[in-house]
């Protein structure tokens, strides 16, 4: 019989397949932007855009997703999120207009990643966890989707090689199937009520109130800016400059990579040391390599070198973001509060792709998108210093209500 020990091992495992199947594929949008574009005619923008919408979707259903998942478990939101992401592929692949890229790239993979991504499964891990384990666990499964990243990126540029972009995008829709029963065999289960626990208005109510929830936020925007910013036009941005797509590609895979340590490094060090800190390090750091990036001359070298140093940088803010809402307010709400941060995420991922689009359109180079990143890296840094990873004081008094 299965030990308490091998059981979490196993859900963790489980996890993080789901997590990787669905951050690698997302990962290797990017490369569709030259082909697509090019077939009918569009300007960066018209891809840009439905990918800022999948970025809002993905955000703006987070907090509803999540909240479900708290209420009823992950596994029936995992299995959802899968048929949507599988669907927005298959129909992605038949778009031809703006419109059809839209609903397809924006809505259904929007809503598909709500479910089977990092504040509905981060959720369920933390519940699975003892507390002083859940940060390096959380990290593991960010690490899992950067080695999603890693693994896929090639993979999908060899299947647009090799079939074409639009059977290459059904091909990929096969393996999304294949979260699915992986989903389904995820046993979560919400977490028993008690007396102390909040109701989730309580638990939105108090979150409201903490200024520190908010400059998380506010924090969080920044990662989605500058990391969806980067991983949809990077290679576009070195195609320009002369460097193949081959060369895009390969740095983007260093990007998922590296940030498997850099992730779990993150993790296991916010078990250790203030979350909040490093997380202000870990912006100021992020927005050193920007400038070096743009400021020095441009290379395959450069280039290698700049993914391997993004990649240790990349996802490590989401165990630390992950990990100071669950110290703070507990693990019952922690999907859907989660979920709020993770909105915030995507407003930042929405800006960031839209607007390279929309800039390189107008003035056919991306100088003034990397500018703003870097400096949204100083302004990060400064709001999480301020921010606190004590747990709130509740009355023992508290109501539970549904």
């Amino acid at each position: 019989m299965a030990t308490s020990k091998q059981k979490t091992l196993l859900f963790i495992l489980l996890a993080s397949f789901v997590i990787s199947t669905a951050m690698g594929l997302r990962h290797g949008f990017g490369l569709f932007i030259e082909p697509m574009s090019s077939d009918f005619g569009w300007g960066r923008g018209v891809f840009a855009f439905a990918l800022a919408v999948q970025n809002l979707i993905w955000g703006l259903s987070q907090p509803f997703t999540g909240a479900l998942a708290d209420r009823f478990g992950a596994a029936r939101i995992i299995v959802v999120g899968g048929i949507l992401y599988v669907l927005g592929l298959c129909f992605m692949s038949l778009s031809t207009s703006a419109l059809g890229m839209t609903l397809s790239a924006g809505l259904l993979i929007g809503l598909g990643l709500s479910g089977t991504t990092f504040s509905v499964i981060l959720g369920a891990v933390g519940r699975a966890v003892a507390p002083e384990k859940r940060s390096m666990a959380m990290g593991i499964l960010s690490a899992a989707g950067s080695f999603g990243q890693f693994a896929m990126l090639p993979g999908t540029l060899g299947l647009i090689e090799w079939l074409g972009w639009a059977a290459a995008l059904l091909a990929m829709g096969a393996i999304a199937a294949f979260m699915i029963p992986l989903g389904a065999m995820l046993k979560d289960s919400p977490t028993p009520k008690s007396l102390g626990d909040l109701s989730l208005r309580g638990a939105l109510n108090e979150a409201a109130g903490q200024k520190g929830f908010w400059l998380l936020c506010l924090g969080f925007f920044v990662c989605g800016f500058q990391v969806v910013f980067i991983a949809v036009h990077l290679p576009g941005y070195l195609f320009d400059n002369g460097l193949s797509i081959q060369i895009g590609t390969t740095v983007l895979a260093l990007v998922g990579l590296f940030n498997i340590v850099g992730t779990y490094m993150a993790g296991w060090l916010g078990g250790i040391w203030s979350k909040p800190r490093l997380l202000s390090w870990l912006y100021l750091v992020r927005g050193a390599i920007i400038a070096a990036f743009i400021v020095l001359p441009l290379s395959s070298t450069s280039a290698y070198l700049f993914g391997i140093a993004m990649g240790l940088l990349w996802l490590s803010t989401v165990p630390l973001t992950n990990g100071i809402v669950a110290s703070v307010f507990g693990v019952r709400h922690l999907s859907m509060l989660g979920g709020i941060v993770f909105l915030f995420h995507q407003l930042g991922s929405f800006m960031g792709v839209w607007l390279g689009g929309y800039m390189y359109d107008l003035t056919g180079h991306y100088n003034t998108v990397w500018q703003i990143a870097i400096i949204l890296s100083l302004v990060a840094a400064a709001l999480h210093w301020f921010i606190s990873e004590k747990p709130l004081a509740r009355p023992t008094h508290t109501q539970v209500t549904s």
